[in-house]
């Protein structure tokens, strides 16, 4: 397959206004995205949703997407802010053709991005991305549109009402949360207005923190990358739980009664044990995680008689092969969990649900589910890199590795990788020993700064 040159592992992302994220790449992109789908469905022109997050350049990047796809003769429907699992909805709910979240989830402000979906509401596979890609780089390939063969746009403030109405169905009518404090933290992000709805209507008492967003503040030292202010307000409202989302609304970070964070790991092993329990899974399923997932969460997948498989980094992989082996359940340990019977991407405010419906169905707190949950020692540190130089083709990385795996024998693990989004190295170790992981985490991150270190 040949190298993507605008797509990763999560769409296209970068500084916005800088290549790739600028607006003349948006408009070609949906003049692309319009073209592709004319061959891929019934209607005479598509109909494209469009979504986005809260940040400044949103606006930008919303016109420039639907000036595109309204040159090639497309139809837009512009949402406004929305989860990026809303969009996903939205699309197959309103039959659309394919849609398009412009965010860059828990990333700064200043940066942006555009991931599209299929008319089932599921990320669009590598070999699509390239065709989408050629037509970006290559205009003269699409047909110029005129007169009546032009688009039309039009915005749909309420649609998230659908999405709202969809992820409240999504648990059992006897989860009652009449009695339940929550902190709620959007990030200042996408779920900022739809999330707090949520849960006030399921009867909980929201303490809202993030539902303010000017543009700036998106994921500024709140939401799932910033706890710390939610924890403090779950001890200090002594509520049942905190719920911090990022950007998107497509990952959750949960903080339990005490204050803690939970990992995200331990999440997903509970919520394997809740479908196994109530009937939804049966012995010998399939879970599905990525490269990143603990080792302490595989070993508890198997002791449930469940099994376990990994994929690449990026929550469309797993969909991709839960779709394809029709697994229910997989996620990351970042926060991103993907209920295949109820979404095609990772949703924060339905693991939120989810989380809380494993608390009423145990009659337990968070913290007393999860401690049944070992997880090993686990340490990512990032590096700054000047290249993305195949890592297998550095000799004294290769060497660093090998005597890295050796010293942990079948008692840990090491991954050495790159971001897909962000110029960065991803060191991963896990082991028995938390100071051993550690040591060894720094000794590969010497070894790769001097060759690649920034």
């Amino acid at each position: 397959m040949s190298e993507r040159k605008l797509f990763g592992t999560d769409g296209i992302r970068g500084k916005a206004n800088i290549y790739p994220m600028t607006p003349e790449v948006a408009t070609a992109l949906g003049r692309a995205v319009t073209h592709y789908f004319q061959g891929h469905t019934k209607r005479k022109k598509p109909l494209i949703i469009v979504g986005k997050d809260t940040r400044l350049s949103c606006y930008m990047f919303e016109q420039a997407f639907a000036a595109g796809v309204c040159s090639q003769g497309g139809e837009v429907i512009l949402t406004g802010p929305l989860p990026t699992p809303g969009v996903a909805f939205v699309t197959e709910s309103m039959r659309a053709d394919a849609g398009v979240m412009i965010s860059a989830s828990h990333n700064h402000y200043s940066d942006n991005g555009i991931k599209i979906f299929d008319n089932k509401g599921r990320k669009l596979p590598d070999d699509v991305e390239l065709k989408l890609e050629e037509l970006v780089l290559n205009l003269q390939l699409m047909p110029v549109k005129v007169g009546g063969e032009l688009g039309n746009a039009k915005r749909l403030r309420e649609v998230f009402g659908r999405y709202l109405v969809h992820v409240k169905s999504t648990i059992d009518s006897s989860c009652k949360m009449d009695q339940m404090r929550v902190v709620l933290d959007c990030a200042n992000g996408a779920g900022y207005k739809v999330a707090p709805m949520m849960f006030d209507e399921l009867g909980a008492e929201v303490v809202t923190l993030g539902v303010n967003p000017n543009g700036q503040n998106i994921n500024l030292n709140c939401g799932s990358l910033h706890p710390e202010l939610a924890a403090e307000q779950v001890k200090t409202y002594r509520a049942d739980l905190g719920i911090c989302l990022d950007g998107d609304a497509d990952r959750v970070l949960i903080i339990d009664d005490q204050g803690d964070v939970v990992d995200g790991d331990a999440l997903i092993g509970l919520f394997a044990k809740l479908l196994l329990d109530t009937g939804r899974l049966k012995k010998g399923d399939t879970i599905v995680g990525t490269v990143m997932s603990n080792l302490g969460l595989e070993n508890y997948i198997k002791s449930l008689g469940l099994k376990f498989h990994r994929t690449k980094v990026g929550d469309r992989y797993i969909v991709e092969y839960m779709r394809d082996n029709n697994s229910i359940l997989g996620g990351e340990p970042s926060g991103h969990v993907i209920f295949g019977e109820h979404a095609t991407t990772g949703d924060g405010c339905l693991a939120a649900l989810k989380a809380i419906e494993a608390m009423k169905f145990y009659k337990k707190s968070i913290k007393e589910l999860t401690q049944e949950i070992t997880l090993f020692p686990h340490v990512v540190k990032n590096l700054i890199v000047r290249e993305k130089k195949p890592l297998d083709s550095v000799p004294s990385i290769v060497k660093a590795v090998k005597e890295i795996e050796d010293s942990l024998g079948s008692k840990g693990r090491i991954l050495l990788r790159y971001s897909g989004t962000e110029p960065l190295a991803r060191v991963m170790v896990e082991g028995e020993s938390l100071t051993e992981v550690n040591e060894l985490c720094d000794k590969l991150i010497d070894v790769v700064k001097k060759e690649l270190g920034k």
